[in-house]
């Protein structure tokens, strides 16, 4: 069994799974540690991206993005929590914390069905082999929709299990969709950035670095200003979000 430190082990575990799989590979069974998961735990920064997280642990990233330097940060991340909660090795940190070490099980493909990030893939790959790459034009104020309630056999470990989340500004996809996407892995979505609010995602191409720049969207605002009197709202792009439930904005949905 080995263990492994990713900083969105959603993504990570996906993106493994998936190669394994189209590769008729089995995978073995290995801990691992979200760093992500950690930096909400432990941090209160309004963006838990690589770059703040890293910032916040002291070891700020130089090159965003290249594998050895974005691996040093996810382990500087984890020694500096370790050490804020007085742990000396993983086993203790999770103990201290509360939280049980996620465990990634031993998987066949010739024997168990694809995940859900393969299915995701398939069909987009379908979709796009009949259709233009293509975003569809968007004009006016986005539509909301209804709100989904959230999913009750959702996997408590998701990160945003049991969060309330909030979209702002033009996605790739149509904003009903995005709620059923975050409702599909245990969140509640809402339409207004309220005291309930922990979560909001961004779209129009918006980067955790625009927090520091100021392009943001009124709810953006809205978000930063309740974080400074210590609501603890978390700001994502709609890149981290996608990667978080395992998909991407299908063609047409825009």
């Amino acid at each position: 069994m080995t263990s492994w430190r990713p900083h969105n082990a959603a993504f990570d575990l996906g993106v493994i799974r998936s190669g394994l799989e189209v590769s008729g590979l089995p995978g073995p069974a290995y801990d691992y540690v979200c760093t992500v998961m950690l930096s909400r735990r432990c941090y209160s920064l309004v963006s838990n991206s690589l770059p703040f997280a890293a910032e916040e642990a002291g070891v700020p990233l130089v090159n965003h993005h290249d594998a050895a330097e974005d691996a040093r940060a996810c382990a500087g991340i984890l020694v500096d929590i370790a050490g804020r909660n007085g742990a000396n090795s993983i086993a203790e940190l999770y103990l201290s914390l509360g939280l049980a070490l996620p465990h990634q099980q031993a998987f066949d493909p010739a024997r168990d069905a694809l995940s859900k990030s393969s299915l995701t893939a398939l069909a987009g790959a379908a979709v796009g082999a009949n259709s233009a790459p293509v975003r569809a034009f968007q004009s006016g104020w986005p539509e909301e929709g209804s709100n989904p309630l959230p999913n009750a056999d959702a996997e408590p470990g998701h990160p945003l299990y049991g969060q309330t989340v909030v979209f702002t500004g033009q996605l790739s996809m149509a904003r009903p969709e995005a709620k059923v996407r975050s409702a599909e892995v245990g969140a509640r979505p809402e339409s207004r950035v309220t005291a309930r609010t922990t979560v909001l995602v961004v779209g129009d191409g918006f980067v955790a670095s625009d927090l520091r720049s100021g392009r943001l969207t009124g709810k953006a605002r809205r978000v930063l200003e309740l974080h400074d009197r210590g609501q603890p709202i978390e700001v994502l792009s709609e890149g981290e979000f996608l990667q978080m439930v395992g998909g991407y904005a299908a063609a047409g949905s825009a």
